[in-house]
């Protein structure tokens, strides 16, 4: 007779659909998005899959418009279950835009996250590129209205302490509504900590660093983004299967889109590669969500349920899945 210790005796589809219950996932692409780029959900569709599957609340990203007004419309459409949206600076804002983040704090259902840019930031933009005769070439290096029409209009952090008018208003209306939490967006590790500085500066409690810039981080890095109190957010979608080919096209121009320049490494490896990071930091620290809803890739709700049983598989505890996928994000939002 075998032996089965408990850890093994505790894994099972069931046990990861039992653990999804009550989790929160802060990063939700669903639709409407380009034509170009489709979508797995619609956001009524994965409001009601979450609710079904027993999850306790979504939150909405969308990198072309605020969505406080997606989530206004699904509350009332889906009653019963808490959904949340916020506001990405891009480029279709104009990128460090206070008006912006004024009208999303009060339209709608009311911005909960405010983030400096997806794609739209210069660091990001600097590494969009495309793969041709086997090299990436940059957009920066091809396309002079790209770096005309998009870079010009990208966000950057000051590194120097010199802050603008726009850049410290928009710092203002985040701490003058605790509700609201900061997102790093895709800026470079550097910029990151310089913004965990400026929101203690301006005493803004919740602060969360992106998945992207998390995967950037060095060790000492992540030591001082925790120490300083920020959560690291890990994407579940960042180690799927697609994560290696160009899934999200996010310019309207065909020309623009971007082959992926991941290392096919990390999505080998997939959460285990973070694994350690959280055991050395501790999972009170971290925060996962799934970056879900495009086509290729599972829907939101199975993204979130393979990621908790991923978490079993590397011998995670309940507890410590409990305090990433529930307590954290919970904590964040503002929910019990």
């Amino acid at each position: 007779m075998v032996d089965l210790s408990q850890w093994a005796k505790s894994r099972s589809y069931k046990k990861s659909r039992e653990l999804l219950k009550g989790t929160i996932d802060i990063h939700v692409h669903a639709g409407p998005h380009l034509v170009s780029s489709p979508r797995s959900v619609d956001p009524v569709e994965a409001a009601l899959q979450a609710k079904e599957a027993g999850m306790a609340a979504i939150v909405y990203m969308d990198v072309f418009e605020m969505s406080t007004g997606t989530a206004w419309i699904v509350s009332r459409v889906v009653p019963g279950f808490k959904v949340f949206g916020g506001i990405i600076l891009n480029t279709v804002y104009g990128g460090m835009n206070p008006r912006a983040v004024k009208t999303a704090i009060f339209y709608g259902s009311g911005a909960r996250f405010v983030s400096f840019g997806a794609h739209s930031t210069v660091h990001q933009a600097h590494k969009e590129a495309q793969l041709i005769d086997g090299k990436y070439v940059l957009h920066i290096d091809r396309f002079p209205k790209f770096v005309e029409e998009e870079v010009s209009r990208c966000i950057s952090i000051p590194l120097d302490g010199k802050l603008s008018p726009p850049f410290k208003e928009i710092l203002e209306l985040i701490a003058s509504n605790p509700h609201v939490y900061l997102v790093t967006g895709h800026v470079s590790t550097a910029e990151a900590l310089k913004l965990i500085d400026y929101a203690r500066d301006y005493d803004i409690k919740k602060v969360v660093v992106s998945s992207a810039v998390v995967g950037e981080m060095s060790e000492d890095q992540r030591k001082k983004a925790v120490l300083h109190g920020a959560f690291l957010e890990v994407e579940f979608g960042r180690f799927s299967h697609t994560a290696v080919i160009p899934k999200t096209h996010y310019y309207v121009e065909p020309e623009w889109k971007s082959s992926s320049r991941r290392n096919p490494e990390i999505v080998a490896g997939g959460i285990k590669l973070v694994a350690d990071q959280i055991r050395q930091l501790g999972a009170k620290h971290f925060i996962f969500s799934t970056d879900l809803g495009v086509y290729s890739a599972p829907p939101p709700v199975e993204g979130m349920r393979e990621l908790i049983a991923s978490l079993l598989d590397l011998e995670f505890s309940e507890e410590e899945i409990h305090l990433m996928t529930k307590h954290n994000p919970a904590a964040l939002i503002g929910l019990d």
